[in-house]
């Protein structure tokens, strides 16, 4: 039972022995620890800088591309309306152009309907002149058959160039 009761001595040589141990462990062991416990510390205040460093970079990155976003919707309904505007033109354009081009039509339409009118008016006037004179040339061979009444219309019509 001697170790449940130390001696004087014992007790001496125990604290003696701590006490080297604790001077060796606080010029050898101690600041060793303390580097590498401070170099760990400072490890993870880096970590955690890296990471708000991190976050504010995300969260830049993800206003950044909402900007972005944004402005491509804005420059989307911008082409949208610019393309809206180019078709309205465009069917604009094509109604007038089909609206000038039926009115050519129309106005060819109209003066070939004169031209036909016409032509058709000058072969009814020769068709007419045609038959009054075949009818004046019977009707004058008829009455004009003697020399008589031929001379008479001869002086007759000389009278009228005179008068004339």
């Amino acid at each position: 039972m001697e170790l449940f009761t130390p001696d004087f001595g014992l007790v001496f040589w125990m604290f003696v022995s701590f006490a080297v141990l604790f001077l060796i462990l606080w010029k050898f062991a101690w600041p060793a620890i303390l580097k590498t416990v401070n170099s760990r510390a400072d490890l993870i205040d880096k970590g955690v800088e890296y990471a708000q460093s991190a976050k504010e970079q995300l969260d830049n990155a993800r206003l950044s591309a909402q900007e972005v976003i944004n402005e491509a919707r804005r420059q989307q309904a911008e082409m949208m309306r610019e393309a809206d505007r180019i078709k309205t033109q465009m069917i604009e354009d094509a109604r007038q152009s089909a609206q000038a081009e039926a009115q050519k039509v129309m106005d060819n339409a109209k003066l070939q309907i004169q031209q036909q009118q016409k032509e058709a008016q000058l072969q009814f006037r020769n068709q007419v002149s045609d038959f009054a004179l075949q009818i004046a040339t019977k009707v004058v061979k008829n009455q004009l058959g003697d020399q008589k009444a031929q001379a008479k219309l001869v002086n007759a019509i000389l009278d009228d160039i005179d008068t004339k």
